[in-house]
């Protein structure tokens, strides 16, 4: 098993799909938003927004002018590298052991991609480094959505409320919600006479939903870059204005010889092999007046 994967495999299309299936149950985006498949050459998303009423027409009458704009969104992957270094023990196990590994290695995959996903397209976020990447401004939640400031003297859910009113008014349903593990517990700490209002979120727990809306808690709404702010609260129409998906195809290799992620320790030297999966997402905000957020509170 070893000696077919050293030049470099695939993951079958039945794991691909746990996989994502696994990012959807880390990742706040996976979960609140709808997704669909990206072919690696990536994808073009047409939305159309279209005032007035449609018209009625009599026999004789004129069909009336409506009007109509139109804009587009290119969706293309974006690779994902993760990779990790184990004993090369791995190379004398059983076939059914290295599968073992390679699930392990799977899981924790997943794991990581979900969180990476999230830096990016919420923060726009270079998830290894922490530093702004290139499509912040133009293809992040961060830095499309202006956020607004956490107002101390007001109850979350009124500040919920206010957002999820603004995403309302530009004509967009709100379908999701997304907090932070602090906002979570700032809802759960909310008391009317002395009765929780919302014990769903007591004790750290995350609901699926909120008030008909999906939600989700989840760290990855508390960015740790440098000049990124962390969110709060982020409601908006998920399931319409950001699209995700990745191309089916997700290399995995084990490389056994060299420096390959440049620690300054050769393999071979230190009875090592290295472990690298790589996956191809690409997602796209479709319009910035569909969502809203509110930022977290300074530290």
């Amino acid at each position: 098993m070893v000696d077919t994967l050293k030049g470099g495999t695939t993951f079958s299309p039945e794991l691909v799909t746990e996989l994502m299936s696994k990012v959807k149950g880390y990742s706040t985006l996976a979960k609140l938003s709808a997704q669909t498949p990206i072919p690696f050459n990536g994808s073009q998303q047409f939305v159309f927004n279209l005032e007035g009423n449609a018209q009625i027409v009599g026999e004789g009458e004129t069909k009336k002018p409506g009007k109509a704009t139109l804009e587009s969104k290119v969706i293309r992957p974006t690779k994902f590298v993760y990779q990790a270094r184990i004993s090369d023990e791995f190379k004398y196990c059983s076939e059914e052991k290295q599968i073992d590994y390679l699930q392990a290695f799977s899981d924790g995959f997943a794991k990581k991609i979900a969180v990476a996903f999230d830096l990016a397209a919420i923060h726009g976020l270079e998830p290894k480094s922490l530093t702004d990447a290139s499509f912040k401004a133009t293809n992040s939640l961060d830095g499309l959505v202006t956020g607004v400031d956490f107002d101390a003297k007001k109850q979350l859910d009124d500040q919920i409320d206010a957002i999820v009113q603004t995403v309302v008014a530009n004509d967009y349903d709100v379908t999701g919600l997304a907090l932070s593990p602090a906002a979570g517990q700032a809802l759960a700490q909310i008391k009317v006479n002395g009765v929780v209002q919302y014990p769903e979120f007591r004790f750290g727990q995350n609901p699926n939903a909120f008030y008909g809306m999906t939600s989700d808690v989840n760290k990855t709404l508390a960015a740790k870059g440098a000049t990124s702010e962390n969110d709060y609260v982020i409601a908006g129409d998920f399931q319409n204005a950001f699209k995700w998906g990745y191309a089916e195809n997700i290399p995995l290799e084990i490389i056994e010889y060299g420096d390959p992620d440049q620690t300054g320790r050769d393999l071979k030297a230190n009875n090592e092999v290295l472990l690298r999966a790589e996956s191809f997402i690409g997602w796209g905000v479709l319009d910035a007046n569909a969502f809203a957020r509110i930022k977290a509170p300074a530290a």
